[in-house]
């Protein structure tokens, strides 16, 4: 995979956008070698954290725009095919991943690219990254799921005006605003992130992915109907082996030895797109 790096270290996979000469700007070549990395994590219980970032000097500045030139005549690109087959499947998969996942934002995060860094379960930044929703200066609205998590984690007003303004947001604003939840020197980034991501490995992997569930139908749902998920997802969590093995661990006074990934986690992971 030409467009996307991949490295192990340990239990946690390491992913990185490998465009840097167009700041790792999407194209077909690119989905299809992110989807396959994905794909990995579907397939191997023993990867129990994933990190995604870029190489160079970009997490990913979104589109690549030069996929949109076309000659006199042509007719134009349909923007919603593009999102059909591509940003909404990628969405989606990150979104069931059966591992959690962390967005370690190197340098530019701009449009689909800061979007899919949002999608991910907890996103950290090096300290000179930059965070922009460039679509009004093309007359497009944010896609790639930036209307709905952008606005959930900054608010409504700032998120519009983001959207709306296309103006720059620096990282110390993007922390304060809760746009990502930490900040790292940009030397160290990558290794911070995976040390994140080490310490969710060694939790109940399935426990973490249901948390995932549970706050995303909270989104929606009406507290009475979010007390029956937090019920039903406790249930399950309760007669996972990993509860038992936590508790144990808690009266003996011992680190616990999680299973991590149950039998049914790969396959539940899968997207169907």
């Amino acid at each position: 995979m030409d467009t996307v790096l991949t490295e192990r270290r340990g239990a946690v996979l390491l992913v990185r956008l490998n465009r840097p000469d167009k700041l790792n700007s999407f194209n077909e070549a690119m989905h299809a070698d992110l989807a396959a990395a994905l794909g990995t994590v579907e397939d191997d219980p023993t990867i129990r954290a994933v990190v995604l970032t870029g190489t160079g000097r970009a997490f990913s500045s979104g589109q690549d725009l030069s996929d949109r030139v076309r000659a006199e005549g042509d007719p134009p690109p349909d923007l919603g095919d593009t999102l059909g087959r591509l940003y909404n499947p990628l969405v989606r998969r990150l979104r069931s991943l059966p591992a959690p996942t962390i967005a370690a934002i190197n340098g530019v995060a701009a449009g689909a690219g800061l979007n899919i860094a949002l999608a991910c379960d907890i996103a950290v930044a090096g300290r000179s990254a930059v965070f922009l929703e460039p679509f009004a200066n093309l007359g497009l609205v944010p896609d790639a799921g930036g209307t709905f998590t952008l606005p959930r984690a900054i608010g409504a007003m700032r998120a519009r005006a983001m959207a709306m303004l296309a103006e720059k947001v620096d990282a110390e604003t993007a922390e304060r605003w809760g746009m990502v939840y930490r900040l790292f020197d940009d030397d160290t980034l990558v290794d911070d992130a995976v040390a994140l991501a080490e310490r969710l490995a060694r939790l109940p992997t399935d426990g973490l992915v249901a948390t995932r569930r549970a706050f995303e139908a909270g989104a929606t749902n009406t507290l009475d109907a979010q007390l029956d998920v937090e019920r039903d997802a406790q249930r399950a969590a309760g007669l996972h082996p990993d509860y038992a093995e936590g508790v144990a661990a808690f009266v003996g006074k011992r680190r616990p030895a999680f299973i991590g990934r149950g039998p049914a986690s790969s396959s539940e992971g899968k997207s169907d797109e």
